[in-house]
């Protein structure tokens, strides 16, 4: 085994503790979307507003800030449309359902990475895999409850749009990759600004169509703004991204189930959702197969 494959199988403590931070970081998405007194979309906004204004005074700082080519310009833009996709049906479904089953929904999206892996790159799927999809219907039913038919239409509607920020995020995912993938290979801390501050430019335009408020109406709401720009959508995916690389990635994909776990302890400890121990079980489930779908693909990432 050479010395760079023995770096890659143990990760320095630093580069852990970054990852872990950084997930423990955007765990708390929902919280702040929830002590926001704005609709989900305007949180979605200030979201990726505050949290590009954060990394654009970083790009400065680094001198990342350089022109870009056509291509890079229209895919960083893809990116961005699908990111405020994912973003504002992730706010609603908080909403809807809570921070903690809101946050697990769209992590869903590791399962249709691997198929996206295996339809457009080539890539194998391993037995974990095909495991993991039941298991994560399996967990998700005793998370939600067994009987459907009596959970009412805005908690329904909440699952839905959980699920379909899950394929917004792969779709977003996916575009990355092929961004990166890119010869003239930019930054992604410059990435991501650009993505950040697009998808505030598409929600903005959501929101002037509908009639949405931008005004902010008390002190709490700019501070959960501002955490939820500065922590889950700059700091916390900083970390990230700088610590997966160095990481093998069934380590990275552990310590990253820590974002929708803790998700959703908190909306147990400060919103006192109700939770059955049944409700736990499934938890766990989901979070088993979740991870199991991260081994059984390559490049999947956890949402963050």
């Amino acid at each position: 085994m050479s010395r760079q494959d023995a770096v890659a199988l143990i990760p320095s403590p630093r580069v852990v503790l970054g990852l872990t931070l950084g997930a423990v970081m955007i765990s708390f998405s929902g919280v702040w979307v929830k002590l926001s007194h704005v609709t989900p979309t305007a949180s979605a906004f200030y979201r990726v507003l505050f949290g590009g204004i954060f990394l654009l005074l970083g790009a400065l700082w680094r001198r990342e800030i350089h022109a870009l080519t056509r291509r890079q310009a229209a895919l960083m833009m893809f990116c961005g449309a699908f990111f405020s996709l994912d973003l504002v049906a992730y706010h609603y479904s908080v909403h809807y359902v809570g921070p903690g089953l809101g946050t697990i929904l769209p992590n869903f999206q590791v399962f249709i990475m691997a198929v996206a892996g295996v339809l457009f790159y080539k890539e194998k799927l391993r037995c974990t895999y095909l495991w993991s999809i039941p298991m994560a219907i399996g967990g998700l039913f005793l998370v939600v409850g067994l009987q459907w038919g009596l959970l009412g239409e805005q908690y329904k509607l909440g699952i839905y749009l959980g699920l379909a920020a899950s394929i917004c995020y792969a779709t977003f995912l996916l575009s990355l990759r092929k961004l990166q993938a890119d010869k003239q290979q930019v930054s992604f801390f410059y990435v991501l600004m650009i993505v950040s501050l697009a998808s505030a430019a598409f929600i903005a335009m959501e929101m002037y169509r509908t009639g949405d408020q931008f005004g902010i109406p008390d002190l709490q709401t700019l501070l959960s703004l501002s955490a939820l720009g500065i922590f889950s959508q700059g700091a916390g995916w900083i970390l990230i991204s700088n610590a997966l690389p160095r990481m093998r990635i069934s380590l990275s994909g552990l310590i990253l189930l820590l974002q929708p776990a803790l998700a959703f302890v908190w909306d147990v400890l400060f919103f006192g959702r109700p939770t059955s121990g049944l409700n736990w079980v499934g938890v766990m489930v989901v979070l088993g197969a979740i991870y199991m779908g991260t081994l059984g693909g390559k490049n999947n990432k956890s949402r963050s």
